[in-house]
């Protein structure tokens, strides 16, 4: 069964606020087996809430339409999806009654225009919504000759979810065809995503029942792996043996194999190790240690450090000579090997961890241009380091460089 998601509301369509509910439904649809296809934003205009909710009957067997039900003028999700079917709305004497007695329990005057919440689409069902005055509605209906459910609920995160869980999930669980979807999301760090793809793409081509989607984002590379089957066990079974074979295909990229992130993972295995690793970052202004302290239970295998951003305290904090620092630059190699084994030093850690380079957007030379970051990494036995040069702004810079400095301390571990 397929599905699609219409997000009604022009202030959607600025930069100031956004489509959450769709996630959530997303998540509770996909229990059932039903695959969520395509989401819709849309603006409080009735000619375009006519032609979305058109097109969306035309390709999904379920929409559902979140938004659009308050009691204003530019309110006309229940207006649009009845011109869009060709039905009638009439007003409910049910709800008519419930919006009186609501207004009676708050002690103010009934509006008006409030009774535009009582207007129920010819065949539909009233989803009652205990947590607000805008009720859903539920139709099954007849487009084009084949079976749709329409499903109209509140915008308002507090009053959409409890709605949708106690009212919509019962009633598809009754007409949803026994599906069930499978999911694996595996991860890898530093990989490029044309590499990874040409290596993987001739294995999940040949899992034409397998859907395999690819997201990467600053050294972070995330493959999600879907299927539907009449069983759960039968679609597991597909996603496993295809996530088997692309583990192996990545080798050392590899991070994880259920969705974990690169900081839950480098604190795994600091933990199985029962090491314990402090930092040193300069142009990561402390992203590194965020990522680390994010993850609940971190300070058992995270000490901390120290944001070296100046000369002066890579050399107070890290103990970084200043003959390095002015033979070779606060940004090279020799500086984060001298930061990495001063923080372990100075802390204790089992392990070092440090970072310096040029973020940009100015700073740059053409012998270290904005990009360049030095990293390394050091234990009692060896100190490594490395450098890197990433393009992009300020902020991309940054997060580059520190899932680069997270995966060094991975494969260290490893």
């Amino acid at each position: 069964m397929r599905a699609e998601i219409i997000a009604v509301g022009s202030e959607m369509l600025t930069p100031f606020r956004q489509d959450t509910n769709s996630l959530y439904l997303t998540e509770q649809l996909n229990t059932l087996g039903v695959v969520v296809r395509f989401k819709t934003v849309v603006g409080d205009r009735r000619p375009d809430l006519i032609g979305a909710i058109v097109t969306a009957l035309s390709r999904v067997d379920v929409v559902i339409l979140m938004g659009g039900l308050g009691p204003t003028e530019d309110d006309l999700t229940r207006e649009a999806v009845g011109d869009a079917l060709g039905i009638a709305l009439h007003r409910d004497a049910t709800q008519v009654a419930a919006l009186h007695a609501r207004a009676a329990s708050w002690r103010i005057p009934m509006p008006q225009n409030n009774l535009k919440q009582a207007d129920l689409l010819e065949g539909a069902v009233l989803l009652q919504n205990p947590m607000g005055s805008a009720p859903g509605q539920w139709l099954d209906t007849v487009y084009n000759t084949y079976r749709k459910v329409v499903v109209l609920v509140p915008g308002p995160p507090h009053e959409c979810k409890p709605l949708f869980d106690a009212e919509v999930m019962p009633r598809l669980r009754e007409v949803a065809p026994p599906r069930a979807i499978a999911t694996r999301t595996l991860k890898a760090a530093m990989i490029p995503e044309s590499q990874a793809d040409k290596i993987l793409a001739p294995i999940y081509s040949t899992y034409t029942d397998v859907e395999t989607t690819i997201l990467a984002h600053a050294g972070d590379l995330q493959l999600t792996l879907q299927c539907t089957k009449p069983t759960l066990a039968a679609a597991e079974e597909r996603v496993d043996e295809l996530a088997g074979r692309m583990e192996e295909a990545l080798e050392e990229w590899l991070y994880s194999s259920d969705g974990d992130t690169l900081e839950q993972i480098v604190l795994y295995y600091l933990g199985l190790r029962q090491a314990t690793l402090a930092v040193a970052e300069s142009c990561t202004g402390g992203l590194i240690s965020e990522r680390i302290t994010g993850v609940p239970g971190s300070s058992r295998s995270f000490l901390g450090g120290a944001v070296v951003y100046s000369d002066a305290l890579k050399m107070a904090f890290a103990g970084v000579p200043a003959d390095l620092i002015a033979q070779h630059g606060a940004v090279s190699e020799e500086v984060a090997r001298a930061l990495a084994n001063g923080i372990r030093l100075r802390t204790g850690a089992t392990i070092g961890l440090a970072v310096t380079g040029i973020a940009g957007p100015s700073g740059g030379t053409e012998e270290k241009p904005v990009g360049l970051v030095c990293f390394a990494v050091s234990d009692a036995q060896k100190t490594d380091s490395m450098h890197r040069t990433f393009r992009g702004d300020r902020k991309r810079i940054r997060e580059w460089a520190s899932q680069q400095a997270l995966d060094l301390v991975r494969r260290r571990l490893m």
